[in-house]
């Protein structure tokens, strides 16, 4: 979705829910009201949501809002490298071709399994005792 310059996309990873929205700037992230060096204390975090501007050197081009719900660290930082690409994409659809080949435009599938009854977890059964 796009509104005077101003790109809109959700981007989801296991249970984290990112809404994202790009427009031309120098380069400022903001997650949930807060610069991304307070949001995110873990560097890793960082660097994979900034993944897809560092790929299209587009990094000092776009300022970015995000608002994300949901998951932990791992999983809202995965939400908002979805929701970057899906709105570079909108933005200039010439990229896509360079964020598919780098695996970005496609929603990780991964989640947790759910537990099962009469099992300690997913798949983790309880101790057998013969005697």
């Amino acid at each position: 979705m796009e509104k005077d310059n101003v790109f809109y996309a959700t981007g989801r990873r296991k249970t984290a829910i990112a809404r994202t929205w790009l427009k031309p700037g120098s380069g400022n992230i903001v997650v949930n009201n807060q610069p991304i060096e307070k949001y995110f204390s873990v560097e890793s975090a960082r660097t994979n949501l900034v993944q897809p501007l560092v790929l299209t050197k587009l990094m000092d081009s776009y300022d970015v809002n995000v608002k994300v719900i949901g998951g932990g660290v791992s999983g809202q930082s995965g939400a908002i490298r979805h929701g970057i690409t899906r709105a570079l994409v909108l933005a200039n659809p010439d990229l896509r071709l360079q964020l598919k080949r780098a695996g970005f435009i496609r929603r990780d599938p991964r989640a947790k399994e759910r537990k099962k009854y009469g099992q300690r977890g997913a798949r983790a059964r309880f101790q057998f005792s013969k005697r």
